[in-house]
């Protein structure tokens, strides 16, 4: 028995080592390995305060690594004697809070290992701890430091030279800088996620300079009137005075000398609209005889015009104007023996519709115009009525044109009209009214600034209601161009036929051709210079008798500034007729201020 109880023992022993490995076993196949002892697969949508967290924790590493590469053996040795086994939640996968989240250095996004493994040795390398406050504050030091040798270092390097080390600290300094940054509040978010794809401006990107560096391209006309806003136009008012010395003030076979104070008044009103347009004209002219022979005289005229745009190609032009003007002195119709010649009234109006189909211009035109004179007064004081002469003519024209190109389009027209006499009888006995009939061929330009305008020729005649006087008729030619051979250069011709009625006894009146030569020179930007050529012929209906007028006139304007400039002009005139008592010569001398705005 004391043999055999060694044996048993010892069999006894075995099976129980036996079975502690049989147990150790099984325990080793029970324990869950940490690959796959939890899925941790982000579940769900992740909020932007744990993006956050994440980026300031990159931040960081790259912060703690530079340092760490220069870190002294101190503080490694501090850092190994800290406590290695913080406090951690017990349950698997808990994701800390948002504070606690940024300052560990663990990723929300990195795979969690098992903390509650009984057979572990060390879990210290499943949950790092957080630096202590001294190393952080030598970690960021350092990381500074780095970033900005890093940037000299930069400067420094020739094109095409990189660095690890250039490299490194670029994106460590990127990083500290956005980092610090966010220290602030989780509101810094958009500031901190932008910084991390920070790039280096492009060298070529210059900032663009201020407006008020820039060069300001000169005025094409710096002596302009600028104008004044006046609801939705533009009104641009021009008031002249000056002094008028003359040979002959009334500009007759009988003038006399004189010195006259001549106030001027001028306006234009253009409207500022997006659709449509319209224009108003006027002007004012009043002299008074400071000495020699007394002149009193006043005149003026306004017109407007407005162009609509209708549907179907169609264009609606109409006009409208008023006109005040004393008899001419030189006039065929002059009254001798008056303190004052009467003053003549006109008011005019006109409608026009344009169509255009393909090249060809269409345009029908109907106007009325409307002369009314004022009574005569006697050197005996007497007053002899003038009411013989009221009159109204009422017209229609036809035109139609080709366009050739855009800068030609030849046109033909056809006019006719009457005019009606307000009283059936002159003082005379003779009926005045009469039918009016007229055609002629013509030349429409426009070559923008260089030539624009056009002209025409035909035949023009009125014949009289009463059997005893002649038709007035004769050529009929228009014209009204403008050419500009340079730049602040422009030269002008104008041209017109009038038919003038008289109530003189057994006369019908005659026709009146006048033509205006003119030219503009810009001599410098505030030195204007002018000149006219002027030249009438009026040929009597039924007889042979004519008047030739030649004028010519040359003038300068000197601005001050652009509100204000002197102005002189020289001026002669002469009449020449195979009629008695009709011929004059006058020369005149100009002298003022025109004030402009």
């Amino acid at each position: 028995m004391s043999g055999a109880q060694p044996e048993t023992i010892r069999g006894r022993k075995g099976i129980a080592v036996s079975t502690l490995l049989v147990a150790a076993s099984v325990l080793a196949l029970l324990r869950p390995a940490p690959a796959f002892a939890q899925d941790t697969e982000l579940r769900g949508e992740v909020s932007e305060s744990a993006i956050l967290a994440d980026q300031q924790r990159k931040a960081r590493q790259l912060r703690a690594q530079g340092s760490l590469d220069q870190a002294a053996p101190a503080a490694q040795a501090a850092e190994d004697q800290t406590q290695a086994n913080p406090y951690e939640p017990a349950s698997l996968g808990v994701v800390t809070d948002d504070d606690q989240a940024a300052g560990a250095t663990g990723s929300i996004f990195d795979q969690p290992q098992a903390t509650d493994d009984p057979f572990a040795d060390d879990q210290t390398a499943a949950q790092p701890r957080r630096p202590s406050t001294a190393r952080q504050r030598a970690a960021d030091t350092g990381t500074k430091k780095d970033a900005k040798a890093a940037d000299r270092k930069k400067v420094k390097k020739k094109p095409g030279e990189t660095t690890g080390s250039t490299t490194r600290t670029t994106a460590a300094g990127d990083q500290a800088d956005t980092a610090a940054t966010d220290q602030d509040g989780p509101n810094r978010r958009a500031l901190t996620i932008d910084s991390v794809d920070r790039q280096k401006l492009d060298p070529g990107a210059e900032r663009t300079g201020s407006i008020e560096g820039q060069k300001v391209k000169p005025e094409d006309d710096p002596f302009a009137a600028t104008g004044i806003k006046v609801g939705t136009f533009v009104f641009r008012p021009t008031l002249e005075q000056g002094f008028t010395a003359t040979s002959n003030a009334d500009a007759s076979s009988g003038g006399r000398p004189a010195v006259l104070s001549e106030t001027a008044l001028r306006f234009s009103a253009a409207s500022d609209w997006r659709e449509n347009s319209a224009l108003i004209n006027g002007y004012g002219i009043f002299r008074n005889t400071l000495s020699g022979q007394k002149i009193n005289d006043a005149q003026g005229r306004i017109e407007g015009q407005l162009n609509v745009d209708l549907d179907h190609e169609l264009r609606a032009i109409a006009k409208l104007g008023y006109e005040a003007v004393p008899e001419s002195a030189s006039s065929p119709d002059a009254i001798a023996g008056v303190t004052s010649q009467p003053l003549r009234q006109t008011v005019d109006g006109s409608l026009g519709i344009e169509k255009d189909v393909g090249k060809m211009r269409y345009t029908l035109t109907g106007a009325v115009t409307h002369d009314f004179y004022g009574d005569a007064k006697l050197s005996d004081g007497t007053v002899l009525s003038q009411k013989d002469r009221d009159s109204t003519l009422y017209s229609a024209t036809l035109r139609t044109g080709y366009q050739v190109s855009p800068a030609i389009t030849p046109f033909a027209e056809l006019e006719a009209g009457r005019r009606v006499y307000d009283l059936r009888l002159d003082s005379n006995g003779f009926e005045r009214s009469s039918t009016r009939l007229g055609a002629r061929a013509g030349l429409e330009l426009d070559m923008d600034d260089k030539l624009s305008g056009e002209f025409s020729v035909g035949w023009l005649r009125e014949a009289i209601d009463d059997d005893r006087l002649p038709a007035n008729a004769g050529p009929y030619v228009n014209a009204d161009l403008k050419w500009s051979p340079e730049r602040g250069t422009i030269i002008g011709l104008t041209g017109r036929t009038t038919i003038e009625s008289t109530t003189a006894a057994n006369e019908s009146g005659d026709v009146l051709y006048s033509g205006r030569l003119t030219g503009e020179r810009q001599v410098r930007a505030n030195l204007t210079a002018n000149s006219s050529l002027g030249l009438d012929w009026r040929d009597y209906t039924g007889s042979d008798g004519h008047d030739l007028i030649l004028s010519a006139e040359a003038g300068l304007t000197w601005w001050l500034n652009r509100y204000a400039g002197l102005t002189t002009r020289v001026r002669t005139e002469k009449l020449t007729s195979n009629l008695p008592g009709r011929d004059y010569v006058a020369n005149s001398v100009y002298l003022g201020l025109k004030v402009q705005r």
